[in-house]
């Protein structure tokens, strides 16, 4: 048998390693794909009028799972060589673990899912789709651009997001508004004025002119003013500003007083002002924060004045009866304690409702334990009745067919309870899967509620037969979407927020009239005996507008305060009180004579 010798020759190996091979050019095309589409998705609801939940949370949290899926393009499908691959997701890993261990408090958890994981995945991906032809240099270059990626999340700190889910962010080693606030606590003025405790009038119920949230009936309404329309000859005059700690909470106001809630470092505080210099009078600290990635820090509901004294709740649930001369504490209470749950996504939130010598609050405990009313006395749970599991609304009056009861939104739809046993009179179903925040409007036996989101506003026409309730659908409209803004209404029109563009529509049909106006996720004051509506604008504008249903009509505008805004205005003869997480401010206003 002849045999075959072969002769290699140096030439012959050199050009053998320099042919490529098919596995060393990387299989690119479905991580570019997965990166369009983490590119695309934030800005898919934009091409929406009304984006549909589902689509808004995968905009929100989608990137973060496209991130996930680069890697395991990486893993599987990448046709990278398996000691390529095993160093390049240990190390990706390895440096996501490093980085998130060292993230800000405030960019944990959701901040990162939403940010660092999307920023580092593109980190990662787009150097080995640029060199995937060049094995040598493709996976050290993504590498470090990974590092300096997921690094750059260890430089910041949130701030949560607006009213559009867009991330505030700043610095890691800037203090935040709160911390600058702490620190001026300290040097805060006090009061001189008669407004001081030893020297005010008592407070009571009768002596409040914005008793409680949105005013005595929560409906956003103050009549017997008529503001003069023209801030350029009669400008808005700054009578105060302050500092003030985060919180979502607008102001009760009774006897040249400010009430309100902020958060100081790990105590929750409910604080009077002095309702003409904007002085602290008192504050009443007890231990508690509440904090979530989306609105931040601190309470959400108002505090509510009433006859036995000053009720406010936090958002860890505790709930207290203060002496409002002097913020002595009278007693208090724990909803995660007597509902049996811990706080919901966004807090507890409601403001409490005092009737009848009780304190009536949304806590959203399982089977009994949704609605619970205590003694305005002592504090001692009077009655409590099954409720939805959660709402950032609050319980108020109504008068259905001469019957007067309590309404309550929930994520499961409206009840309507008897004030002295809870009992439920009538209940319409409207289940959603997220939140309601928005306070009922009710207009004569009608009555306007609202989901979330996207999910639109509902009519509903309330009757009586004898002991049987009739509760009727009229319609249901995605003409009116507000989310957490409320709305009023004016002679038979609608005015609120559309997402987060001002809009009117028609009380009898749910149809809309326009919708125009761009002042983000702010809050609207109707001021019916003018016509007119006050507005606090998300950027912290405040605008004054003519309540006309057949147009857009903007009178006045200034900036108020610095900051977003998303607390309630409240407007007491010609002086308005605004406030959001940062910064509080009175203004006199020109009354038309």
């Amino acid at each position: 048998m002849q045999t075959t010798e072969f002769a290699y020759k140096p030439e012959d190996v050199a050009f053998a390693r320099s042919v490529p091979t098919k596995t060393q050019t990387l299989r690119w095309w479905p991580a570019a794909i997965l990166l369009t589409v983490m590119f695309a998705l934030p800005w898919l609801p934009k091409l929406f009028e009304s984006p549909p939940l589902p689509l808004l949370m995968a905009s929100f949290m989608g990137p973060g799972l496209v991130g996930v899926l680069c890697l395991v393009w990486w893993v599987f499908a990448s046709r990278a060589e398996l000691l390529e691959k095993i160093i390049g997701l240990v190390g990706v890993l390895l440096i996501a673990s490093v980085t998130i261990a060292l993230l800000h408090k405030s960019m944990q958890g959701m901040g990162a899912l939403i940010s660092v994981i999307p920023s580092g995945a593109k980190a990662f991906a787009i150097p080995l789709i640029l060199l995937a032809a060049l094995p040598k240099y493709r996976l050290p270059v993504a590498l470090i651009s990974s590092v300096l990626a997921f690094g750059f999340w260890d430089l910041i700190q949130s701030q949560g997001v607006t009213g559009s889910f867009v991330s505030e962010l700043d610095w890691r080693w800037r203090p935040t508004p709160e911390q600058d606030y702490l620190e001026s606590l300290a040097n805060r003025p006090q009061s001189t004025s008669d407004a001081s405790p030893e020297n005010s009038s008592p407070i009571s119920l009768a002596s409040a002119q914005w008793p409680s949230f949105r005013g005595p009936h929560r409906d956003g309404s103050q009549p017997g003013i008529v503001l003069e329309e023209n801030w350029v000859t009669s400008p808005p005059k700054l009578i105060w500003q302050a500092k003030i700690g985060p919180a979502w909470s607008s102001f009760a106001v009774a006897g040249g007083r400010l009430f309100t809630q902020e958060q100081r470092g790990e105590n929750e505080a409910v604080v009077c002002l002095d309702a003409e210099t904007g002085a602290a009078l008192w504050d009443y600290e007890y231990p508690s924060r509440f904090w979530e990635a989306v609105a931040g820090a601190g309470p959400r509901a108002t505090p509510t004045i009433a006859d036995e004294g000053l009720f406010a709740l936090g958002g860890n649930g505790i709930m207290v009866c203060l002496n409002p001369q002097s913020g002595e504490a009278i007693w208090q209470v724990d909803l995660k304690k007597d509902a049996q749950r811990e706080p919901p996504m966004w807090g507890f939130s409601a403001s409490p409702l005092v009737v009848n010598g009780l304190v009536i609050v949304h806590a959203g405990g399982k089977e009994n334990l949704g609605v619970l009313a205590y003694g305005a006395i002592g504090g001692e749970l009077k009655w409590s009745v099954p409720s939805g599991d959660h709402s950032y609304s609050s319980p108020q009056m109504a008068t259905f067919d001469d019957v007067t009861g309590i309404l309550m939104e929930t994520n499961v739809g409206l009840q309507f309870l008897d004030i002295a046993t809870g009992q439920t009179l009538w209940n319409h179903d409207w289940p959603i899967q997220n939140y309601r925040a928005l306070q009922p409007q009710v207009i004569g036996n009608t009555v306007l509620l609202a989901a979330s989101l996207g999910g639109g506003t509902r009519s509903l026409n309330v009757s009586r037969e004898g002991q049987t309730w009739n509760i009727a659908e009229a319609w249901t409209s995605r003409d009116m979407k507000p989310d957490f803004n409320d709305f009023v209404q004016h002679k038979g029109f609608v005015y609120g927020f559309d997402g987060n563009i001002f809009a009117c529509i028609d009380l009898s049909t749910g149809k809309r009239k326009w919708k125009r106006g761009r002042f983000g996720n702010g809050q609207v004051l109707l001021l019916p005996d003018a016509d007119q509506l006050l507005i606090t604008s998300e950027m912290g504008e405040l605008i004054l507008l003519r309540a006309d249903s057949e147009a857009l009509v903007e009178l006045a505008r200034i900036q108020a305060i610095e900051g977003k805004t998303w607390n309630h205005p409240v407007l007491i003869a010609n002086r308005v009180y605004v406030r959001n997480a940062e910064q509080a401010a009175c203004y006199e206003l020109a009354i038309k004579e």
